[in-house]
């Protein structure tokens, strides 16, 4: 979902780096090494971002453990004068507060400056094609492209954006 958006950011003269962390050794994340060049260049993507959207599938209404493997690897306050973008997935309504009780106050205790509302999309309204296109339901899209929108507008003059997902 995140290279979806990752589009409409360019569009509007943002710099995205994407960030798949199910990209990055798995003995790197759950062995807590800081010190792993993967960890390492991944710290310096997020310190060099003006921005951070961050998107995340949930399960048993929380993020992912691969998200949060990552984080934890992260300075304390790696998120300190950034704006951050929150966005979910999942398979039912039930997980739509996950943003709000369990993503949104770790991003906070990272110190990030400004936490647009977030969005969360159903598993249902995306469909990926066979190609790699990413096709987003009418009423779906609409609400990504204004959260997108209003992110773009928070971050001001500021161009670069991590776009991580876990």
């Amino acid at each position: 979902l995140l290279r979806h958006l990752d589009q409409r950011l360019t569009a509007q003269g943002h710099e995205v780096i994407p960030l798949n962390v199910r990209d990055l050794p798995a003995d790197a994340l759950l062995g807590a090494d800081f010190r792993h060049p993967a960890i390492v260049r991944a710290t310096a993507l997020v310190e060099r971002a003006d921005g951070v959207v961050v998107g995340t599938p949930v399960y048993k209404a929380a993020y992912s453990g691969l998200l949060k493997s990552l984080l934890d690897l992260l300075p304390q306050y790696a998120l300190t004068g950034k704006t951050v973008l929150p966005l979910a997935t999942g398979g039912s309504t039930a997980h739509v507060l996950a943003i709000d009780y369990a993503l949104r106050p770790v991003l906070s205790s990272m110190g990030a400056t400004h936490i647009v509302p977030g969005w969360f999309t159903l598993d249902k309204d995306i469909t990926a094609g066979d190609d790699g296109t990413l096709t987003v339901a009418p009423g779906s899209a609409e609400a990504l492209a204004q959260v997108t929108d209003r992110f773009s507008a928070a971050l001001g003059g500021r161009t670069t954006v991590l776009a991580a997902t876990g």
